[in-house]
């Protein structure tokens, strides 16, 4: 069964954009839209596999579909959620992460263009993955103490962090880092034991142990 979605966006020729990148991929296309309350009525009528929402919608033009998003996400758990939005708002990433990563995804616009990793952002979040966008998470990670924790890892250990911060499985690190499995392995232990994180077997909670020691320790 070709896993199905529901978009909204307001820019016309960016929500077409998407509908047939995702087409050609494979992807189901049950409704698109430009107004937030109309794509969580859709989103809510043909329950997708996964939602693909602009933060800055109608009605308001302002957070309209991100509240959208953060509304369907409590209505249909079971849906998979990707934000997209034009800038970086590290407020918008914790909000929709909250105490659930299973499933979501926030990426910046841009990256649409990038089709492959685009589409395996959204085949990811639909799957109940994690898509963070690899810009944000240098970011946050970025935005922290002038000391800590974070300063002694290892150049690649930091490199594996920022990868798994962004959802990808031990498999998805290796292969981006052209390392070996073992070795992913074993950066991922040492990360975790300087951290003071509990490890975690699945890929959405070491997304939220990264995340919410970044979180704590950002300037």
């Amino acid at each position: 069964m070709p896993t199905r979605v529901v978009i909204g966006e307001d820019d016309v020729l960016l929500r077409e954009g998407i509908g047939r990148i995702l087409e050609s991929a494979g992807f189901e296309l049950l409704a698109q839209t430009g107004n937030a309350d109309d794509f969580l009525r859709r989103a809510r009528a043909h329950r997708p596999d996964v939602a693909v929402v602009d933060v800055q919608m109608p009605p308001t033009n302002q957070d309209d579909g991100l509240r959208a998003a953060l509304e369907l996400r409590q209505a249909l758990p079971e849906t998979g959620v990707l934000v997209l939005s034009g800038h970086f708002e590290e407020s918008y990433a914790v909000d929709l992460i909250g105490d659930h990563a299973e499933g979501v995804g926030y990426l910046l616009k841009e990256r649409v263009g990038d089709v492959s990793v685009f589409v395996d952002a959204v085949q990811r979040v639909a799957d109940g993955g994690t898509a963070l966008d690899p810009e944000i998470v240098a970011r946050m990670l970025g935005r922290r103490r002038v000391t800590g924790p974070l300063d002694e890892l290892s150049p690649r250990e930091l490199d594996v962090l920022r990868e798994m911060a962004e959802g990808k499985s031990n498999r998805g690190i290796a292969e981006a880092l052209v390392i070996t499995d073992a070795a992913v392995e074993k950066h991922v232990t040492n990360i975790f034991r300087k951290l003071g994180i509990e490890a975690a077997a699945t890929e959405h909670r070491r997304v939220l142990a990264v995340l919410r020691y970044v979180r704590s320790a950002r300037a």
